[in-house]
């Protein structure tokens, strides 16, 4: 038999060497072998690929790309024959690593374990942040996370071990700060199960938001698909300077394009502006883009990103990246679906909420907002840090503000905690003073961990339901997100207002104008906030919490306990029945905004994150029936008996009746939480039916089977009524762009027949058939195995053949 693939290389090595000694031969970006990662010296940046699917694409659409444009469709699968039309065609695409913290992990991991795969196929990494409750201090709360969660942080890192994963245990710090510091490069493309992963864009990383099973499929070697996104141009001008930060930036575009207005867009920075940003800033802006339904942000690259490479050590990226810059900003003239323009040398200080983070106001009209709106005016609570304002400027900003307020003998009147972002910042503020500066004023330094940010925080100070402020230099502020306390009114501003209002404690007060009375009596106005962007005697990393995948894998299990009320292996969903669904009752109409947070609440059922039959129990609890104005309360259609949504869900799935939800705009809003599309799977539902979905809800909803759908005319929504009963038609010949038909019978006898849009591809049409992506990707895997065991079995049995 001929040895093609031998005589291939020996062929290739030829031209190799006849190239080299052809000076007319131009060496090609590829030829240099740049590791993502320092933790990954065996996983190469790889720009080829982007340049060669470049020349292809430029071939194709004849017309300058943004820098969006450039990374996206680098990344392609098949530039040859992707369709390509901004907010039309779905794209095919080959991420370079995916990234999952461990509320998320735990579900997404539980599913790579049923796809069959025995091992990761692009680097992936998980991140202990999000289960570890701010209470007393951080030491102390690490300890009891550790304790309290040690069967999930066990089966987390065996997990990772088994298949060759990267693991920053408990301490760490927050999964977006670390992938800045670690992972994130200029040009790269990645997913992330969390919303805020579009962090990265800080260093010019297209990087996305999924669900779990999104992550799965890259993590199986399958492409990821996304709908072509439309670009939204932010033009930068001026300077900023002052009391302004980068995080006014993000503030200011939130107020301008609401909750939902970049749903479907990635927003690019751009202008002149930009340069006046540190990397780490613009890490803050990408990191709160997730506010306004953006699939990711990105900047240009440029030298605060690679001073920033330079710091955390990896100068060959910041080289390379410079070699690259061609494809790491826009072409002179790209076009733009919406631009706006910001003058950074006007821009004022915003707070933001409260309750929604795109309700801005510039500082210097916040107290008459505060006085007219009837918001408390007493500050209880003042935090600074998480995932977006963390980094060594934003604390040494902060601190700044800190300090001269002691040097008039003051301490914080409200409450004042500061969570930083990582162990490598943890450590080097610590070095640096700054935590002691933060502790002499009244100070609690927490965990490097999420926190109060996402609802794990053992807030003592109110009781539920008391009216009350909180301020944080957070990136999101819905209703009872922080505390779990409905009438907690929380804003949203940068960690140098935040830290004034805490001397303060009042909402009333300008920082800018305003001034606070020393321990001598005397009245004194603070200085403008001043910082270093980086640490003049560089990182301290700190304690080593990385756990690196071990050469021998085989012999590792992972820790599932059949006993466990936190972790539960999991049982395929049944496909489609090929029936078309006719009087369905529906479990509830949704009215007004239902976030992920509304539909699988955070804060204490983090912890069953890993168990879908348990975390089932929240589904929904937190949305307001359109029937009573209530929530968590819904009639029975069956019984005519009042109960919980998921004990209603329950009851009919154990009935072996599906049901569907009615929905309002923007349904899914907020974090990536794939455990909102699961657990209405879980208690049988079958369709979703809303004016308009939050994109990354869209596609989890699709891709556990669920039909995702929504009214071709939004008006519809108040045409159904919440004891109808409905049949959705047009199953039986579903298929990209042909819309389906809802039929309304009301309990008067009359009905209504309701157009219904979807945005299903042939591909997503499968997942409904099968049951769910993942069963998909499972048996394709199956197929795929038996086919090659079945090729093996006959090439062993013909040379047998052949032998006798």
């Amino acid at each position: 038999m001929l040895n093609l693939a031998h005589r291939s290389s020996r062929a290739w090595r030829s031209i190799q060497r006849l190239a080299k000694g052809m000076a007319s031969v131009k060496e090609r970006i590829g030829d240099t072998k740049v590791p993502m990662s320092l933790l990954e010296p065996t996983a190469y940046i790889n720009y080829q690929r982007i340049e060669d699917n470049l020349v292809i694409v430029r071939e194709r659409l004849k017309r300058p790309l943004t820098l969006s444009e450039k990374v996206l469709y680098g990344h392609l699968d098949d530039p040859h024959n992707q369709d390509i039309a901004r907010g039309v065609s779905y794209l095919k695409l080959r991420p370079d690593r995916v990234a999952c913290q461990d509320a998320t992990a735990q579900m997404a991991l539980l599913q790579f374990m049923s796809a069959g795969m025995d091992t990761a196929a692009v680097p992936t990494t998980v991140h202990c942040d999000h289960l570890i409750e701010a209470q007393i201090g951080g030491v102390k709360d690490l300890e009891r996370a550790v304790q309290i969660n040690k069967e999930v942080y066990d089966f987390l890192a065996t997990a990772t071990a088994k298949y060759g994963l990267g693991f920053w245990r408990p301490g760490s710090g927050i999964i977006h700060q670390i992938i800045l510091e670690n992972y994130a490069f200029p040009g790269g493309l990645m997913i992330g199960t969390d919303s805020h992963t579009p962090n990265a864009g800080g260093l010019g990383m297209i990087a996305c938001g999924v669900g779990g099973a999104d992550a799965v499929d890259v993590m199986a070697g399958i492409p990821w698909e996304l709908k072509t996104p439309k670009v939204i141009g932010v033009n930068l001008t001026g300077k900023i300077s002052g009391w302004t930060t980068p995080k006014d930036v993000i503030l200011k575009v939130a107020g301008i394009l609401t909750v939902k207005g970049g749903t479907g867009a990635i927003v690019e920075y751009k202008g002149p502006g930009v340069d006046s940003l540190s990397a780490t800033g613009m890490a803050t802006v990408c990191n709160m883009g997730a506010e306004i339904g953006a699939t990711t942000s990105l900047f240009p690259f440029n030298k605060r990103m690679a001073d920033y490479l330079n710091a955390t050590k990896r100068p060959d990226i910041a080289k390379y990246a410079q070699r690259f810059a061609h494809n790491l900003r826009a072409d002179d003239g790209a076009e733009y679906d919406q631009v706006i323009d910001i003058n950074l040398s006007e821009l004022e200080p915003h707070v933001n909420g409260p309750f929604t983070p795109d309700l801005a106001t510039p500082i210097s009209k916040f107290k008459d907002e505060v006085v007219k709106n009837g918001w408390p005016s007493e500050l209880k609570v003042a935090l600074i840090g998480s995932c977006t304002n963390s980094s060594y400027e934003d604390m040494t900003r902060a601190a700044s503000i800190a300090r001269e307020a002691a040097g008039h003998g003051l301490e914080t009147k409200s409450k004042f905690t500061i969570t930083p972002g990582s162990e490598q910042v943890r450590a080097t503020i610590d070095r640096d003073g700054m935590i002691s500066t933060f502790e002499n004023v009244g100070g609690l330094v927490l965990a490097n961990a999420c926190g109060p940010c996402i609802g794990q925080w053992d807030r003592q100070d109110v009781k539920k339901g008391e009216a009350n402020s909180i301020i944080t230099s957070y990136n999101r502020n819905f209703t009872g997100r922080n505390d779990a306390n409905p009438a907690t009114h929380a804003f949203v501003a940068s960690p140098d207002i935040v830290t004034a209002f805490a001397f303060a404690g009042d909402l009333r007060f300008n920082p800018l104008t305003d001034t606070l009375t020393g321990s001598d009596g005397k009245p004194f106005k603070f200085s403008d906030p001043s910082g270093a962007e980086l640490p003049s005697r560089g990182y301290d990393p700190g304690q080593n919490t990385y756990q690196a995948p071990p050469v021998d894998r085989v012999s590792v299990n992972v820790a599932v306990s059949p006993q466990s009320d936190r972790l539960q292996l999991l049982k395929p969903f049944v496909p489609w029945d090929g029936k078309p669904p006719q009087d369905l009752p529906i479990l509830i109409k949704v009215k007004g905004k239902c976030t992920t947070d509304h539909i699988s609440a955070g804060g204490p059922w983090l912890k069953y994150r890993g168990h879908l039959e348990n975390i089932s129990q929240n589904c929904l609890i937190g949305a307001i029936n359109a029937e009573n104005e209530d929530a968590n309360n819904v009639k029975n259609q069956i019984t005519g008996e009042w109960g919980g949504v998921p004990q209603t869900a329950a009851y009919y799935r154990e009935k072996g009746i599906k049901w569907i939800v009615i929905g309002d705009h923007n349904y899914g809003e907020g974090s990536s939480r794939e455990h909102a599309a699961l657990e209405p799977r879980f208690l049988g539902g079958l369709a979703i039916i809303v004016r308009s979905f939050a994109r990354i809800h869209e596609t989890n909803l699709k891709k556990q089977g669920m039909l995702a759908l929504t009214f071709a005319d939004p008006a519809d929504y108040d045409k159904v009524q919440p004891s109808d009963r409905v049949s959705i038609l047009g199953l039986d010949s579903f298929s990209p762009g042909k819309n389906l038909t809802l039929l309304a019978k009301h309990s008067d006898g009359s009905t209504d027949k309701i157009s219904l849009a979807h945005s299903f591809n042939e591909g997503q049409i499968e997942w409904f058939k099968a049951g769910s992506a993942l069963n998909l990707v499972s048996r394709t895997t199956y197929l795929l195995v038996a086919h090659f065991a079945d090729s093996y079995f006959q090439m062993a049995a013909k040379a047998k053949a052949q032998a006798n």
